[in-house]
């Protein structure tokens, strides 16, 4: 889809506020989610679940508990070396 014409135009047409960058096809070190996966997977190492349900709200927890801790997410982005601009 990336390679059709019309988002072409489209990107061309507004490229006084949109930037397009080409990144590879899988990257995890330009992935700030694959940061957070790995500190989710950390915090569940030493947890069973008997089932789903069980996975399921141990995981919901952890995710809350790096949600309440912003710099983990900062350090999630910092280390991918992309960074957050405010256009306005």
């Amino acid at each position: 889809m990336h390679l059709v014409a019309e988002l072409t135009d489209f990107a061309e047409a507004h490229s006084g506020w949109l930037r397009i960058y080409r990144l590879p096809a899988y990257a995890p070190e330009l992935n700030p989610a694959e940061g957070i996966w790995s500190l989710l997977r950390r915090a569940v190492a030493n947890f069973v679940a008997t089932d789903l349900t069980g996975l399921v709200r141990i995981i919901k927890r952890k995710l809350k508990k790096i949600q309440y801790r912003p710099h983990l997410i900062d350090g999630c982005l910092a280390q991918t070396g992309l960074t957050i601009e405010d256009i306005t």
